[in-house]
């Protein structure tokens, strides 16, 4: 049997751009993209600190940046889902 040409999924197909893809899913969950930014601005602010901690043990320093990397992220997922549910049971109720 020869493959045919026909696509099984043509609705997929449509948006066959990554880019495309990766907007469309920003814009359903803003919150997810800022709290990846929002920890690699955490992660790249330790990592400039490092050099710069006085007293400070080296595994003190990296437990603070991670707690703070991880608050960051956390607060970003909790905003989005408060924002989902927000948007889903007060703004648009279903009847």
């Amino acid at each position: 049997m020869s493959p045919s040409q026909d696509s099984v999924f043509p609705e997929y197909e449509t948006e066959t751009s990554q880019t495309a893809k990766l907007l469309k899913k920003i814009k359903e969950t803003p919150f997810v993209p800022i709290g990846m930014g929002g920890f690699a601005a955490v992660v790249a602010y330790g990592l400039y600190k490092l050099k710069h901690r006085g007293d400070m043990k080296m595994s003190l320093h990296l437990i603070h940046m991670r707690v703070a990397a991880q608050g960051f992220a956390v607060g970003a997922l909790t905003c989005g889902v408060l924002y989902s549910m927000f948007r889903d049971y007060i703004v648009k109720p279903k009847e």
